[in-house]
């Protein structure tokens, strides 16, 4: 990923569950509620530090791990059918970038 296209995901509030597994979603001003049914799929991929250029001090701590899940979810308060919402947590940051709706 170039350091372009970082700065096109959304920034977005996730919570999780006590053994750290997402439980909603909060999008486009609603609150998601994260299917507990279906499996989340939870992977790492590694950044194109030579791409970005980044450079840190020793002890700086993971700079090249991006964490992603993959959850089922819905507007609590309807019937809706379910949404794929995939999210990203870029190395070192605190909150979640929402890659892509579904």
């Amino acid at each position: 990923m170039t350091p372009e296209a970082r700065h096109k995901y959304q920034e977005i509030p996730v919570q999780f569950t006590a053994d750290g597994t997402p439980m909603a979603v909060r999008y486009e001003n609603r609150i998601w509620m994260v299917d507990p049914d279906v499996h989340a799929a939870h992977w790492f991929t590694r950044d194109s530090w030579w791409e970005t250029q980044r450079r840190a001090a020793v002890g700086s701590g993971d700079l090249v791990s991006i964490e992603h899940w993959q959850v089922q979810a819905t507007l609590p308060t309807s019937d809706q059918e379910l949404h794929t919402f995939t999210i990203r947590r870029e190395p070192l940051a605190t909150g979640w970038l929402l890659e892509s709706v579904s």
